[in-house]
């Protein structure tokens, strides 16, 4: 009987699984550390070796027709890969700046009827400059420059 389980199941082949088993499990095991170490060292290196936004020369501008941004109203939008926002506070002129609250990095909202921009997270409020007026931020929303010229509104950095 035991020459029949031996016949079926020779003792080679089963070795030689189970060297593929543990083989499998030990790929399996090194690229899911390799994995979690490259994850965790992602952010500190791209912290320690931020892309030089001045090398290239070339500033970056955001630009609309002037007519599409009424005065009162404010219009969102992405500048330098990030959350900024416009408003016009009269017909010449556009202030502009970060939609990122400096309190914890929530993005702000536009308040027509209070005229100002709002904080949803923990209701830090900041004036059409980005001044903080109430609330729990810190500092003043970062700013753009901004323009009206040949009929278009022209945001820049600063």
């Amino acid at each position: 009987m035991s020459e029949s389980v031996n016949d079926e199941h020779p003792a080679d082949g089963w070795d030689e699984q189970n060297v593929t088993r543990r083989t499998l499990i030990k790929a399996v095991f090194a690229g899911s550390a390799l994995a979690a170490v490259a994850g965790a060292l992602y952010p500190l290196v791209r912290y320690l070796m931020p892309v030089a936004s001045g090398q290239t020369g070339k500033k970056e501008s955001f630009s609309i027709d002037a007519n599409e941004l009424h005065v009162g109203e404010a219009r969102f939008f992405t500048f330098k890969r990030h959350p900024a926002v416009m408003v016009r506070k009269s017909e010449q002129v556009v202030a502009a700046m970060s939609a990122v609250c400096t309190h914890l990095g929530c993005i702000v909202k536009f308040h027509e009827q209070q005229q100002m921009l709002q904080c949803p997270c923990h209701g830090g409020k900041f004036d059409l400059s980005g001044r903080v007026v109430g609330g729990p931020p810190p500092k003043p929303l970062a700013q753009y420059a901004a323009k009206i010229e040949g009929g278009r509104i022209v945001v820049e950095d600063v």
